[in-house]
């Protein structure tokens, strides 16, 4: 690689790529935090996706809790759930965009969501992509695994439900 080159000029990341003496950095996909207020909830909801609990932190001289779940087979992709035991509930200002899960059975995962009275606020009425919310408001995508399930009712139907 062109020594005189540097991170941000045009030609770098072409060059960066190109040059076989050049490597990336070692780096790792670790988890995704959100903040939570009532933990035992939003992890009954993750269960409901089919999410389980891989670890759990108490940390009483800090007054919080880290909760990490994880798709079975997947467990080193994570979503850790923090939880600060004085908090009294989060504005959408300290939300963020979505996390996103594919699954096998995207019309079963929206039926048991349902039954277990979640509100499916975007419904996979393409077979392909459904949005929920956690209980602390986190918007949640649901994909189907490709090919796209089979339109079918009472998907098919289904409006939208406030925000997503």
């Amino acid at each position: 690689m062109d020594p005189c080159l540097r991170r941000g000029d045009v030609n770098w990341e072409v060059e960066a790529r190109t040059s076989a003496s050049y490597t990336l950095p070692a780096m790792k996909y670790l988890h995704t935090m959100i903040r939570v207020s009532d933990p035992d909830a939003t992890v009954r909801f993750f269960e409901l996706l089919g999410l389980k609990e891989v670890r759990r932190i108490d940390n009483e001289a800090g007054r919080f809790s880290l909760i990490f779940l994880a798709a079975p087979g997947d467990e080193e992709a994570q979503v850790e759930l923090t939880h600060n035991w004085d908090e009294k509930g989060y504005g959408g200002g300290r939300n963020f965009g979505h996390l996103a899960y594919k699954v096998d059975d995207i019309y079963a995962v929206c039926q048991r969501l349902m039954d277990a009275g979640v509100t499916i606020n975007r419904p996979p009425r393409d077979g392909m992509m459904a949005f929920v919310r956690s209980p602390d408001n986190i918007s949640v995508e649901i994909l189907q695994f490709e090919p796209a399930a089979p339109v079918q009712e009472p998907w098919k139907s289904m409006p939208n439900i406030g925000e997503w």
